[in-house]
């Protein structure tokens, strides 16, 4: 409608008539039409379609015809335009939706502005034709003079008896035009879209013919550096903050597992379990944080180091959690530091253990009648002061991250009643008031959840009078955390004893084995990946 409103279309207001593919075209083909597009739709038309196209084809003009692909004689394509390349699709009236889709699909593996490149290679092709045509003539005019020449003259030309062929022209050309073919054919598009106005001056100076030599001068070399190129293209560095689950391969995002297989430096958290790690290539060299009491700030100031002068140097740095960057994981912190140094992290989310853990462990974060929230903690503060507890809800469930170590004095805050201390001072003014303990009831159901998701997962069922007993007396295998509340004895309890301890995961049921193959690989290579993990972990430790 626009360009009817503009006046480049004219819109003829009248039914179809035969003479109107020979009347109403351009004077210059005697008044034929270019071409018929026909967008009647529905049965009733099907007589005057086919009339038209029998028309048009009997005239030899064109006819396209909405969704009749046998009426028509040529369809429209798909296309992709970037500057003079084009690109079309057609699925012959198949499908044009599909044709829309490859279209899409292909147009997505080229580089960005690509158009550009092609336009460059085409003043390539166009200068040296020009450079050709040139240098033909300049060599017509030098053999024109020579034979003007006489031998009487003192002040002949040094190309006066260089010997002077018409093949060397022809092999100039020849390698010129071979070159521009064999980077079109061969070279990476990457490297072919890196090249600049520049580089374009570099490659017609390397083959040029001067008046004074007439004999085009041939090089040995590329006229361009590839190396130079190739690093024009290399991906820019860059850091990726990802979560990696509570700890079984199967529960990695696709995006964190094609990270892991692409990034070339991975720091890696201590608690990242090994099932994770062995999915790193061989290849790609792996920092595991020297973190242990009383060190936890200099090995992440290590760590973070590490991380930037691996950017530095150009690398894709991944930067491997456990659970989610962002629950407890000081994801912010990391962001906000590499950002402040210029490089923007890309963050990756994973399956928190917060939600997860108590899920393996056969207990709902929230039920129905028992449990309308759900509340994360941490056991640790900063610099490893003991947060202020949580106050009782009797239909709260709350998981505590980074607690078991500390689990006694967790406990003693939770039930420890909660008391308001409020007093005068001396001079008669009411002190500020305090709060001390969370008041929860030692009756109240909890759990220990460790190494959630992996084959050694480890659950101690409890209460909150007995876990520190349970604790103590069944060991620790980190990571772990605490679950509290009603919740936890929703769907499987303790039978009456103080504490049950479950061994064991099974909640795969076997789909643990197929998709650990599919992510992880397995074989000689997958065992020899987990020995040199190994072998890592224990220098770590040690």
């Amino acid at each position: 409608m626009e360009k009817i409103n503009a006046g480049h279309v004219e819109w003829s207001k009248t039914e179809f008539q035969s003479n109107d593919l020979t009347t109403l075209g351009r004077d210059e083909v005697d008044n034929v039409v270019d071409a018929v597009f026909v967008t009647l739709g529905g049965k009733e038309s099907l007589p005057t379609r086919t009339h038209i196209s029998t028309l048009c084809r009997r005239l030899r003009i064109p006819v396209n015809v909405l969704d009749s692909p046998n009426l028509c004689t040529f369809s429209l394509p798909s296309t992709h335009s970037d500057g003079p390349l084009q690109i079309g699709i057609t699925t012959s009236g198949k499908g044009c939706k599909l044709a829309t889709r490859i279209r899409r699909e292909i147009a997505s593996l080229l580089p960005p502005n690509f158009g550009s490149a092609v336009e460059r290679l085409g003043t390539i092709r166009r200068r040296i034709w020009e450079e050709d045509h040139r240098s033909h003539q300049a060599l017509e005019d030098n053999i024109v003079v020579a034979e003007n020449e006489d031998d009487d003259i003192p002040a002949q030309k040094p190309t006066f008896n260089q010997l002077i062929s018409e093949t060397d022209h022809a092999a100039a050309k020849t390698r010129r035009i071979r070159w521009l073919s064999q980077i079109c054919e061969y070279w990476p598009l990457r490297r072919l879209s890196s090249i600049t106005d520049a580089d374009v001056d570099t490659i017609l100076q390397s083959y040029t013919t001067t008046p004074s030599s007439p004999s085009p001068a041939t090089i040995s070399t590329p006229p361009l550096d590839i190396s130079a190129l190739d690093l024009r293209t290399r991906p820019q560095p860059r850091i990726i903050l990802a979560g990696s689950g509570p700890g079984s391969p199967s529960l990695l995002t696709l995006a964190t597992h094609r990270a892991i297989q692409t990034a070339t430096v991975i720091l890696a958290d201590k608690l990242v379990p090994s099932a994770i790690l062995d999915l790193i290539p061989r290849r790609t060299p792996l920092h595991i944080a020297r973190k242990f009491p009383g060190n936890a700030e200099a090995a992440q100031s290590e760590l973070l180091t590490l991380g930037l002068e691996a950017l530095q140097n150009g690398h894709t740095v991944l930067r491997l959690k456990q659970g989610d960057p962002y629950i407890y994981g000081r994801g912010s912190e990391e962001f906000t530091w590499f950002e402040e140094r210029g490089f923007k992290p890309i963050v990756l989310p994973g399956i928190t253990s917060a939600l997860s853990a108590p899920l393996f462990a056969r207990i709902p974060a929230t039920s129905r009648g028992v449990s309308d929230q759900v509340l994360i903690c941490t056991g640790t503060g900063r610099k490893g002061k003991a947060p202020e507890p949580p106050v009782y809800g009797e239909t709260m469930t709350v998981v505590f991250l980074m607690a078991l170590h500390r689990v006694g004095e967790l406990v003693e805050s939770l039930v420890a009643p909660r008391l308001v201390l409020a007093g005068k001072d001396d001079g008669g003014i009411e002190e500020e008031s305090s709060v001390k303990g969370g008041g929860w009831p030692e009756d109240t159901p909890c759990a220990v959840v460790e190494r959630a998701s992996c084959c050694d997962q480890r659950v101690i069922r409890s209460t909150l009078q007995s876990v520190v007993q349970a604790v103590e007396a069944e060991g620790s295998r980190p990571p772990g955390l605490l679950v509290v509340g009603k919740a936890c004895e929703v769907l499987k309890g303790r039978g009456g004893a103080r504490w049950v301890v479950e061994e064991g995961f099974d909640g795969f049921e076997g789909l643990d084995e197929v998709v650990g193959m599919q992510v992880g690989g397995g074989g000689g290579e997958m065992r020899d990946m987990v020995a040199e993990r190994e072998r890592q972990r224990e220098e770590v430790v040690s």
